[in-house]
């Protein structure tokens, strides 16, 4: 599959948590990773320490979503 260009588009398809993962590599300062495992579980990991920068980074990224919907 190396003739296969990904598009750098908001797109309303699903895609694999792996892709996104793997854009993301290198180029975070910090990061906050939640989902759903394979067993459907909810997963949740951060490099941040304290729960109120978790809490902040996951405010700010609500309301960056709520402004793209719009």
């Amino acid at each position: 599959m190396s003739n296969v260009v990904t598009l750098g588009c908001v797109t309303y398809l699903d895609l694999p948590a792996d892709r996104i993962l793997e854009g993301a590599a290198g180029k975070l300062e910090s990061v906050v990773l939640c989902g759903w495992d394979k067993d459907g579980e909810p997963y949740f990991a951060s490099s941040l320490a304290g729960g109120g920068d978790v809490l902040w980074l996951l405010e700010k990224c609500k309301a960056r979503l709520l402004q793209d919907v719009d």
